[in-house]
């Protein structure tokens, strides 16, 4: 029988997936976990709250869910360890002075965004509640073992940060004049190619990965290699991660009818991007290195980090070969936008539902192998049926 990853790998397979149904025995499940806008919504004080509205605002739901599960993972080894963000146990001291390597305030930015995400969830569960509409609850998923090394609480995860894939396209994307929703076949080119080849781990697995290392003066020289790369592709996902949300909420926006939950969705969307601007210019202190990952529980992948302070910038005129790659250019560079009468503008992209709706945004954490490892299958027919449904609301419905 196909694994689970095989299929939600392959998008042709995951259209079969879903037609296939809901099975008796996840059916308790489902029904319990998706419930429905109710019927009765548009009879309650909220007429001009729309089915579209509840599904673009439990989609959010979930998926803020998965966001601030991946964090809390980042904040146990990595961040400020404090009651703010429960569960903290002291951390990882040697995996947090890995990531100081790309600046010494990463524990503060990693306990803030995941401060951040738990805030969003938890906003969204109850705001839906308020309005009569059923949250979305995923704690029956979270069955995928996570790290066991020094600060983890070892608790079951719903995300994977252990055998990733992460596309880093978008660090080209924001230095190109070239848009993917107004530049069909536009390329754009990987930051670091090699962690979108084979499958990283961006958290210490075991004490394993940090043995060898030790606190120092200088960290460059007294933590190995390979706890380097652990925390560079760390900072490289921190980045795709939020990306991602700063794409979703404008697109997401445009379909919404009601003005407050459109409120919502512009409040809530910039604090993503502050996130994803953080953290593109830290992730643009990696070193140079070269790193097999061949110890013990390893994937054998090889990643290798270039020093993008010295890769190519700007040119005149600007290239269109999505190359441009220079670490300190983190604003958005003006884009083709709309028609090709306006000039380029600076602008976030993709807004497009094909290139950053809802399915668009599961279908990238699948790529990213966030879920490898989840063996319910009703997870995935859950989160693509609420992202269909979010995809599918316009404005007025």
């Amino acid at each position: 029988m196909a694994t689970l990853e095989t299929l939600i790998k392959k998008p042709g397979s995951r259209r079969a997936f879903l037609k296939n149904g809901i099975t008796a025995g996840a059916a308790t499940i489902g029904a319990g976990l998706m419930g429905s806008a109710s019927p009765a919504l548009g009879q309650d004080r909220d007429r001009n709250i729309t089915n579209g509205d509840i599904a673009i605002l439990r989609f959010l739901n979930a998926l803020e869910q998965i966001e601030a599960d991946l964090w809390i993972q980042y904040s146990e080894l990595g961040g400020v360890q404090d009651n703010e963000v429960s569960g903290v146990g002291g951390g990882n001291p040697l995996y947090t002075g890995a990531l100081t390597i790309l600046d010494g305030d990463m524990a503060q930015y990693i306990h803030d965004n995941t401060d951040d995400e738990i805030s969003h969830a938890a906003f969204l569960k109850a705001y839906l509640e308020s309005k009569g509409a059923e949250a979305v609850d995923l704690s029956p998923f979270a069955t995928i073992p996570g790290s066991t090394a020094t600060g983890s609480t070892g608790k079951m995860r719903l995300t994977n940060l252990t055998q990733l894939t992460i596309d880093t396209s978008f660090w080209s994307r924001y230095r190109s004049i070239t848009n993917p929703d107004f530049d069909p076949g536009a390329k754009f080119a990987q930051g670091v190619p090699s962690l979108n080849i084979g499958q990283h781990t961006a958290i210490p697995r075991t004490d394993a990965d940090t043995q060898g290392s030790f606190l120092s003066s200088d960290n460059t020289t007294s933590i190995t290699t390979h706890l380097q790369a652990i925390a560079f592709t760390a900072g490289f996902h921190f980045a795709f991660i939020e990306q991602g949300g700063t794409s979703l909420y404008p697109t997401l926006a445009q379909q919404v009818t009601n003005l407050e939950v459109l409120r919502v969705l512009l409040s809530i969307g910039p604090s993503e991007t502050m996130h994803f601007q953080t953290w593109q210019d830290k992730a643009g202190n990696a070193l140079p290195l070269t790193d097999v990952d061949n110890g013990p529980g390893g994937t054998g992948a090889t990643v290798t980090f270039t020093d993008l302070t010295q890769a190519k910038g700007e040119t005149d005129p600007e290239s269109t070969n999505g190359d441009t790659l220079q670490a300190n250019l983190i604003m958005p560079e003006p884009t083709h936008f709309l028609s090709k009468k306006f000039p380029p503008v600076a602008i976030i992209r993709p807004t497009s539902t094909k290139n950053s709706g809802a399915k668009a945004a599961v279908q990238g954490f699948v790529d990213d192998g966030l879920f490898l490892g989840q063996k319910n299958r009703e997870f995935l027919r859950l989160m693509f049926r609420l992202a269909d449904e979010a995809d599918d609301a316009r404005r007025g419905y």
